[in-house]
């Protein structure tokens, strides 16, 4: 009996490909004063690594419509530098020292020096929104900045420690699903689609988003250093509740280390090692997938009365592709 084989995402973004080499080669551009060390610290950002799913999905999701290749990419490369620049800033918020395993800008240059660089990569986002020439696309990339640092604000003030969905699902909004909603939503708009379909790609990427997320925090437990670049459990270690230990909570209720860790222990790190082993050995993992693949079940629902074709294909394999990766 034959099976079949999922397809890689050098497959899935083929149909994209020139326009991902577009919104690469668009990002590295520099302007006319650019400062060497500004133009060195891009460079390093972009080459550290990144699929770059948002962009794939904002060219898949404006290929439907046949939207404006130029305006197209710009809209791409502004949603992959407004993800870019928050890496930055949040980097030196938590203090980490390391991103898929290779150096954070922080490690290397004062606090003063990266936070002028995070805000130089996020007008460098804006300028490139601009460039789709569509005040309604600069409006949504406006709402998703304002989203992203409100959630930093809110995660910095509020959310150490706290263990409820509501929060973290507000929390992955904020952090994660919001900009992949931008990607599609602005590409559609790009295309001149109808609002329901306009509707319908901000609540598949919506939906992908919050899956991705879940993912990269179910990894945040099952992956090892070396593979996710920080240690293995670093969420939980700083505080920072996640579905995987929502879920073990709910498995094991009167679990006393959990218990223990909720309740004003976080830094004590012989007892987060505990729970990290713990909840990494529990059938909370599984679980949390069930959880992901929901969300990208919702996710791919959304395209049903969308034009069918290998743009709208390679979004559903997308959405298959952020519950299976790396696990």
């Amino acid at each position: 009996m034959m099976t079949m084989t999922k397809p890689s995402v050098a497959e899935i973004f083929a149909p994209v490909r020139d326009g991902l080499n577009a919104v690469e080669a668009r990002m590295r551009e520099g302007t006319p004063d650019q400062h060497e060390a500004l133009t060195a610290a891009i460079e390093h950002l972009l080459a550290s690594g990144g699929k770059r799913i948002r962009p794939a999905i904002a060219l898949l999701s404006g290929g439907i419509f046949n939207a404006d290749f130029e305006r197209l990419v710009s809209a791409a490369a502004a949603i992959e530098m407004l993800h870019t620049a928050t890496l930055v800033h949040d980097d030196l918020v938590d203090g980490a020292l390391l991103r898929r395993g290779i150096p954070t800008l922080n490690a290397q240059w004062s606090p003063g020096a990266t936070v002028l660089t995070g805000d130089y990569v996020f007008a460098r986002a804006a300028d490139f929104a601009a460039q789709a020439d569509s005040v309604r696309v600069m409006r949504i990339f406006a709402r998703t900045l304002m989203v992203l640092v409100n959630g930093e604000i809110n995660q910095m003030f509020s959310s150490r420690g706290v263990a409820s969905r509501e929060d973290y699902y507000r929390r992955i909004y904020s952090k994660t699903a919001s900009v992949f909603e931008a990607a599609s939503e602005s590409a559609a708009v790009l295309g001149e689609a109808r609002e329901s379909q306009i509707a319908a790609l901000a609540t598949y990427s919506r939906e992908v988003g919050s899956a991705f997320q879940i993912v990269d925090d179910i990894l945040d437990f099952t992956g090892d250093t070396n593979h996710i670049g920080k240690p293995v459990g670093s969420d939980l270690r700083q505080g920072l509740v996640t579905l995987p230990t929502l879920c073990f909570r709910d498995l094991y209720p009167d679990h006393p280390d959990l218990g223990a860790l909720l309740n004003g222990r976080m830094g004590d790190e012989a007892l987060s090692a505990r729970v990290v082993e713990a909840i990494r050995n529990s059938s909370a993992i599984r679980v949390s997938l069930e959880e992901a693949r929901g969300f990208v079940g919702r996710g791919i629902a959304a395209l049903d009365n969308l034009p069918a074709g290998p743009h709208l294909e390679n979004l559903q394999a997308i959405a298959d592709y952020v519950v299976s990766r790396d696990l």
